[in-house]
């Protein structure tokens, strides 16, 4: 089989990438190698058995060419980054819903022997995640207004009664909310990929990351992950910065299982035409994650500055529930962030050099008045 992998020199799609190799496919990797992410390096972890191509999506030719003789899509290539994403408006759409559109343009207009595609969508085209309220259930609520953030009342209520609602594993059937320009391109690519698909009779699979971590990752992008990010400053003697009060709860899915999740979507028989959350389902709090972080490094003196403020487009709550991935992938996770995923991640932590960009992002948004 040979496979397409868009985005194949990133974080995630590397780790595709070397799955797929030693399974025995041949592979094309085509990436813009954006220095945001890859630092003005060239693909330092394509490996020389793959085919690699340095192309951007918006250039119709080489996408074209990249698609001759493939078999399967990987779909990976996009922009990353919530914050900047809202005043870098035109690069995430051009490149996220642009690039996937131009994409599929190119499938459905020339010649090709693509079966199958899998898209990386994200969960925060979810928006805020599920909740229940104990009088009304089941309760998806949007934003959290201006005025209660304001007020530094961090938890959502319920749109009837005004109670305090109760975080629930968030479900594919959740309604999609995207609060951020970055998610809304993220829904773009996942609906653009599925809708085209059945059109066409093309396979396809959108596989919804929760938040991925590990090896590779970019620790000088201040709009990576956030634990890249408190690594990175963890590194150069600077104390992780944790938005609102620090207990939002996110769902840490190590990039492994990610790879190994979004590779068993391109065969299992049921995954066609479905969106299915790749995450774990054991939520934390995003300070716990900055002195899990500390101590596993041995900064046991640096604490997290909890600064009060809210970012535009920020939610509270947000985890999986990986039902979905395990009933139609047999996707189970290798890693817990607790356990071995902390102790991993910190091991190639401390062989990498981080330049700390936060301060300076921080202050972009800030600016902007994105950050209050």
């Amino acid at each position: 089989m040979k496979i397409l992998v868009t985005g194949g020199a990133g974080f995630i799609g590397s780790h595709v990438v070397d799955i797929l190799l030693g399974q025995g496919h041949e592979v094309r990797v085509y990436d813009a190698l954006v220095e945001q992410v890859h630092g003005g390096a060239g693909p330092r972890h394509v490996p020389e058995e793959a085919e690699f191509v340095l192309g951007d999506m918006s250039d119709r030719k080489a996408l074209t060419r990249a698609v001759e003789g493939v078999d399967q899509i990987v779909h990976l290539a996009a922009e990353v980054g919530v914050g900047q994403s809202m005043y870098e408006i035109s690069r995430y759409v051009d490149a996220n819903t642009g690039g996937t559109a131009r994409l599929l343009d190119v499938l459905v207009n020339t010649e090709h022997q693509v079966t199958k595609i899998v898209v990386a969508s994200s969960m925060s085209i979810y928006g805020e995640g599920s909740y229940e309220c104990v009088d009304h259930g089941a309760i998806a609520p949007r934003l959290r207004t201006e005025a209660q953030l304001i007020a530094r009342e961090w938890e959502p209520a319920c749109t009837v009664c005004g109670k305090p609602l109760s975080p629930v594993p968030t479900a594919e059937t959740k309604p999609l909310f995207p609060t951020s320009v970055y998610a809304i391109s993220k829904m773009d690519q996942e609906l653009l990929v599925l809708s085209v698909g059945a059109a066409y009779g093309i396979d396809v699979t959108a596989v919804r990351y929760f938040n991925a971590y590990g090896p590779r990752q970019a620790l000088s992008n201040p709009y990576t992950g956030v634990a890249a990010i408190f690594s990175g400053r963890l590194l150069n003697g600077q104390p992780p910065v944790v938005m609102e009060d620090g207990r939002q709860m996110r769902d840490f899915v190590h990039v492994a299982d990610v790879a190994r999740a979004t590779v068993l979507a391109l065969t299992a028989p049921g995954a066609n035409g479905k969106a299915i959350n790749i995450g774990i389902g054991d939520p934390i709090s995003i300070a716990e994650v900055a002195t899990l972080l500390a101590k596993a490094l041995g900064r046991e003196d640096i604490e997290p500055v909890i600064t009060g403020e809210y970012r535009a487009g920020d939610i509270r709550h947000c985890w999986a529930d990986p039902t979905l991935a395990r009933e139609i992938l047999g996707f189970e996770p290798e890693y817990r962030f607790r356990e071995e995923g902390v102790r991993e991640l910190v091991a190639w932590v401390r062989e990498q050099t981080a330049v700390d960009k936060v301060s300076a992002a921080n202050e972009e948004l800030r600016k902007r008045g994105l950050t209050v």
